[in-house]
């Protein structure tokens, strides 16, 4: 019965980003670090991050909140990150020449990022009695 009684008013705004050049071994920690942050607050963590891979991600939220302004009519300041994870692509394989003939193999993985966004609503939070 759950299943069916989804809130179809509320509005997913998605923003994918499709092969990105980093592995999902290496996204992973920098996209849990985002979830359920502002929007503005991530975006300024990332910009301050020595990793390559952050202006990738800067990117794609800054995607998600266009199409939030643009085609749902969202708040900025009011949006934060649900979700957001990666998944793999394509491996490009190389190789280099190593001695005795030999050759090694170069992996150059390619990853897919998303990022989903919603409209944080100000709620009256009751955890219980304090005491």
């Amino acid at each position: 019965m759950s299943k069916l009684k989804k809130n179809i008013d509320s509005k997913i705004v998605k923003s994918i980003n499709k092969n990105v050049r980093s592995s999902t071994r290496k996204l992973k920690p920098i996209l849990k670090s985002v979830v359920g942050k502002k929007v503005g607050e991530a975006i300024r963590n990332l910009s301050f991050s020595d990793k390559r891979i952050s202006n990738d991600i800067k990117k794609t939220i800054s995607s998600a909140v266009a199409n939030a302004e643009n085609n749902y009519q969202y708040d900025i300041d009011k949006l934060i990150i649900k979700e957001a994870y990666c998944g793999k692509q394509v491996v490009m394989k190389r190789f280099r020449a190593r001695a005795k003939g030999r050759a090694a193999e170069i992996m150059k993985p390619y990853s897919n990022v998303t990022i989903i966004l919603s409209e944080k609503n100000k709620q009256t939070e009751s955890h219980g009695a304090k005491s």
